[in-house]
């Protein structure tokens, strides 16, 4: 089983318009695919950053070249964290100015296919969820500690359900006669108000609110946005692919305003004062033949932006 399958493999490097020698982050460094097509198109003084919280994908990273026999390349470096922190990590390397940055937004295969990551609905395996498990509140704990106004608050913003106020409530009655330890606990906590109909998507629904409550996501997403308008040199491109709408509409306020609230700010003429433009007016979305062969890239959007000015 591959590590992780990369989406819009192609399209993501044409949006990133590659210079031999131009500078780049890949910020969702997951299975490598995207690091290793990147690096592919780049000369001897071209750079790549890799971003990964997630031990697992550097040791994965570190296996693949050891049993390849590939000497490290000292035009690749992996940088162990969260992309929210991807200016100061290019102030520690001494970057001034990156020529692309890419982003793979959400969850990985190996995390939906690792039962032990508490990702997926259909294991029953214990609520973690962090992308970076050597740090932070798992889940379950999460679960634990929370009010019922924060768990209506948290599936209703993040995982955008209905029932979000009857879950919440049956959470907290669950949790009173025992723990919710395991994911098969949720399932069964909110099961009652899940559609038959719709029992995969309304199930995905809830993973995923908690999965970016957990990680902080949305936090995570406005400040890496926020750093790439200030990191990309004049002309360097932002390359992120989306999988939910709460994602989107952030990436697509800073490409249109400069400000993930989408604030619009205008100078003395009238006109816009954004950092961006997008290149692609229209979402790029995945094949038909890609979406069949992985189904993931069903939900996947594509947006390109390129910095239009040097500040």
């Amino acid at each position: 089983m591959m590590y992780h399958v990369p989406v819009m493999l192609h399209e993501c490097l044409e949006g990133l318009n590659i210079r031999p020698n131009g500078i780049y982050a890949d910020v969702t460094f997951g299975g490598g695919g995207h690091s290793r097509a990147i690096l592919a198109r780049l000369g001897k003084d071209g750079h790549l950053y890799g971003f990964d919280q997630d031990a697992d994908a550097e040791h994965h990273w570190i296996e693949t070249q050891r049993e390849s026999g590939s000497e490290e390349d000292p035009r690749f470096t992996f940088v162990r964290s969260n992309f929210r922190y991807l200016k100061n990590w290019m102030r520690y390397y001494e970057v001034g100015h990156l020529d692309g940055i890419l982003a793979d937004l959400g969850v990985s295969s190996h995390h939906l296919d690792d039962a032990e990551r508490g990702f997926a609905f259909r294991y029953d395996a214990p609520l973690d969820m962090r992308m970076n498990t050597r740090a932070g509140q798992t889940a379950g704990e999460f679960i634990a500690t929370a009010s019922e106004a924060d768990l209506e608050r948290v599936l209703s913003l993040y995982g955008e359900l209905r029932q979000a106020r009857k879950m919440s409530a049956a959470i907290v009655r669950s949790r009173t006669r025992g723990s919710i330890a395991t994911t098969g606990d949720l399932k069964n906590a909110v099961s009652p108000f899940i559609n038959p109909k719709n029992e995969k998507k309304e199930l995905a629904q809830v993973f995923q609110a908690l999965r970016i409550e957990v990680n902080h996501e949305m936090e995570a997403l406005e400040e890496m946005l926020t750093a790439a308008t200030q990191l990309l040199a004049p002309g360097g491109r932002l390359v992120v692919m989306t999988y939910h709408s709460l994602e989107d509409r952030i990436v697509k306020n800073v490409i249109r305003s400069g400000h993930a609230d989408g604030t619009v700010v205008k100078d003395f003429y009238g006109r816009v004062e954004a950092p961006l433009e997008a290149v692609n007016r229209k979402v790029i979305v995945a094949s038909d033949e890609e979406i069949e062969a992985n189904p993931r890239a069903r939900s996947a959007k594509l947006r390109v932006a390129e910095k239009t000015t040097d500040r």
